[in-house]
């Protein structure tokens, strides 16, 4: 006859975790949010904004030699 399955240990319930096990994921991303926000602000290394400059009226080059027209054949 075949013998039943032996019983080796009694499987328990591990332990409830401590608050900081549970939530030291949240606690150490909040602590690095705000390393690097305070890093942002107080270190960087940009330059100060630049004044507003007004910008050219055109893009295209000015002439440097006689100006030309150009007509239409039948206009003159």
């Amino acid at each position: 006859m075949a013998k039943g399955p032996t019983l080796i240990g009694v499987l328990t319930e591990p332990p409830a975790p401590t608050w900081w096990r549970a939530n030291r994921h949240k606690v150490l991303l909040i602590l690095g949010l705000l390393a690097g926000y305070y890093a942002g602000t107080h270190f960087g290394n940009a330059p100060e904004p630049q004044p507003n400059t007004p910008r050219p009226g055109h893009t295209a080059p000015a002439t440097t030699g006689p100006h030309i027209t150009h007509t239409s054949p039948g206009a003159a």
